[in-house]
């Protein structure tokens, strides 16, 4: 946001839940007092009840991209689904729909077999897929199993067959870490936030408005332990617990995807201050400040 400011940059998300309308708390979407500061894009431009997968974000930010640069207008992709970024970068395909009885033979499978299960499945039946998607990734696991049983093809045929994004801009890659026990913290502390600024309320909401917690959207972290706290799967102390100890495996899940990324800058959020790290941004991305 600081940088942003500073070059006069609008941002663009790239976070698979961000798109989605009245999931703000639990996806941690800018403020309405940060969103007057910068502008942002692709965050509220689906309901959770919506397909929305990497191809169409990948054509949607595509079309975001080409309206600021048409203005000359500097931009910033920021966020961290790492399937979205590569659907950006490198390509895309037109995602085929999942018919509801699929995705809810899927669940039902994955309820009743867990996760290990379901992943060596997927390795039998899509042997690539199974290597890109970790073992302890339920829901690209489901998701890939349901592309499969919907197509009789697998998602990673559809990937090889999808269609090239044309590179008109070379992209820069700025990348922040922090020690993982300073990470850690930080991420127990946020869930705590979020609890505490009403995510519990946030799922009763998206229940009275007809969401079914069985939504792709739903199936998510922070949102689907807590619609299992309110089905009194767990009480919510252990219910905090959880959504925490989830959330530090899927931070470790995305540093490894990130650590692929080719030609990314690292910078260590805690050695250096908020001014060095904006500089050293900005000289990657080749912008000058004000």
């Amino acid at each position: 946001m600081t940088i942003a400011e500073e070059v006069g940059a609008e941002v663009i998300s790239c976070d698979s839940r961000q798109v989605y309308r009245f999931m703000d708390i639990g996806t941690a979407k800018p403020t309405k007092a940060e969103k007057g500061r910068v502008r942002h894009h692709l965050i509220d431009v689906a309901d959770p009840d919506e397909e929305y997968n990497a191809g169409r974000y990948a054509r949607e930010a595509l079309e975001v991209i080409g309206r600021l640069s048409r203005k000359g207008k500097p931009f910033l992709v920021v966020a961290g689904t790492g399937l979205y970024l590569q659907a950006l970068l490198r390509g895309f395909f037109d995602a085929p729909s999942i018919p509801p009885k699929v995705r809810k033979r899927v669940a039902a499978e994955a309820e009743a077999l867990g996760q290990a299960a379901m992943h060596e499945r997927l390795k039998k039946v899509d042997p690539e897929s199974g290597r890109r998607i970790h073992p302890n990734d339920p829901q690209r696991t489901m998701r890939a199993l349901e592309v499969y049983e919907a197509t009789g093809k697998p998602l990673s045929e559809w990937w090889r067959n999808g269609r090239a994004v044309r590179k008109e801009h070379e992209p820069r890659l700025v990348g922040m870490t922090r020690p993982r026990d300073v990470l850690y913290d930080r991420i127990d502390k946020r869930v705590e936030e979020m609890i505490g600024q009403g995510l519990v309320e946030e799922c009763c909401f998206l229940l009275r408005r007809g969401y079914s917690p069985e939504l792709n959207s739903l199936r998510t972290l922070g949102y689907r332990e807590v619609f299992e706290h309110l089905e009194g799967k767990r009480d919510l102390p252990m219910t905090v617990a959880l959504i925490q100890k989830n959330t530090r495996n899927y931070a470790k899940r995305q540093m490894t995807w990130f650590r692929k990324e080719k030609d990314v800058l690292w910078l260590d959020a805690e050695a250096l201050s908020e001014q060095e790290l904006g500089d050293k941004a900005l000289k990657a991305w080749g912008m000058k400040g004000a």
